[in-house]
């Protein structure tokens, strides 16, 4: 089998372009069988087809003499990722919530004792905490987690961000470049997201939560604006959303329950155990909205989504199964599923819904 500098070689030579289609066609066969050769030799796996296709990109990249500082960007996202991921592989089955809030709020101040107070009760109840590692709302997170129960997220800043105590040369501690690497990773991470006051970063990373769920590009999940008890930062932000977003038409009324403001750990810690009383997980299959249920609905329970939901379905109604389907591959067998053709273009009605499903005795 030939080395990997040799498969590179082949695969460069293989990735210029020749004189004519059927050269090119050539070229391309051979690069894919080159690559095809190399992942089955030195990164087998059962999502080599994945990979194979990581590494024509990589082809693709060299044709298009991508600039040395673009390639830089990449190969440092792409080396932070998957260390991430690796971090993150052992405590797949844990739920997490992810802490965002001010680097500067004072051990002495109440929100960071009501940060800290809320980790601890999330944690009682088996969940972890992911926060940034440097201090403030940050370090409150850790502290109320516990060290063994919190991921410390980091970005490298010129000021601001020390690694707090907490989770210093903890392994579960990873060192970011880009904010927008951390950033997927507070939320492919997270089963809720809870917001303590702060300055831009918070705002930011509430802003991309809310428009992340609201757009459907990921999956329903509980975020919660928590304040000190009789705070007023998150009340008159919610009051500027109801006065200059929903009035002016920029956001729908159902957005609104997209988010839950309170200023209460404990109120913060019911709002996401409640909203997975009943739901547990959703995914695509097909067109097809997967939702996966803790316990199962009776008969009239579906039967009355078609009469107070049908709003939402692009035709058809709404079935329950009591098993996975094939394309889900095996994941969560125990579960019923709901299954249904959603519109998708209201998180705020999705939302009312598995708010629905949850009430339901």
């Amino acid at each position: 089998m030939e080395s990997s500098s040799d498969f590179l070689e082949n695969v460069a030579e293989a990735e210029q372009p020749g004189p004519a289609s059927g050269t090119d066609e050539a070229r391309r066969r051979a690069r894919n069988q080159a690559i095809a050769e190399f992942v089955r030799g030195y990164a087998p796996s059962p999502d080599a087809d994945l990979l194979e296709s990581i590494l024509v990109t990589v082809c693709r990249l060299a044709a298009d003499g991508a600039d040395r500082g673009d390639l830089k960007i990449l190969n440092t996202a792409l080396k932070e990722l998957r260390f991430a991921f690796k971090v993150f592989a052992p405590y797949k089955e844990i739920p997490k919530v992810t802490i965002f809030g001010s680097a500067r709020t004072p051990q002495e101040h109440p929100q960071y004792q009501q940060a800290l107070r809320f980790a601890d009760l999330i944690q009682q109840q088996g969940w972890m905490v992911i926060t940034g590692a440097g201090g403030g709302i940050m370090q409150a997170g850790h502290h109320g987690a516990t060290r063994d129960k919190s991921f410390g997220v980091a970005i490298s800043l010129p000021f601001e961000q020390k690694t707090n105590d907490v989770i210093a040369d903890d392994q579960k501690l990873i060192n970011f470049k880009y904010f927008f690497t951390r950033k997927l990773l507070f939320i492919k991470e997270a089963a809720a997201v809870v917001l303590f006051p702060g300055g831009f970063g918070t705002q930011d990373e509430g802003y991309e939560s809310l428009t992340l769920v609201q757009t459907l590009k990921s999956s329903p999940i509980p975020i919660i604006m928590c304040d000190e008890p009789g705070g007023t930062y998150w009340r008159n932000w919610e009051r500027h959303l109801e006065s200059e977003l929903l009035n002016n038409g920029m956001i729908d009324p159902e957005d609104l329950g997209l988010f839950f403001v309170t200023d209460s750990a404990e109120g913060a810690v019911e709002e996401i155990l409640n909203y997975y009383r009943r739901y547990h997980s959703s995914r695509y299959v097909g067109d097809d909205l997967v939702i996966r249920l803790q316990e199962p609905l009776s008969d009239e329970q579906v039967r009355r989504l078609d009469r107070d939901f049908a709003d939402i379905l692009i035709d058809g109604s709404y079935q329950q199964l009591p098993e996975a389907l094939p394309e889900e591959n095996g994941e969560y067998p125990d579960k019923a599923r709901l299954v249904f053709k959603f519109h998708r273009r209201s998180a705020g009605r999705l939302r009312q819904l598995i708010n629905h499903l949850n009430a339901l005795p």
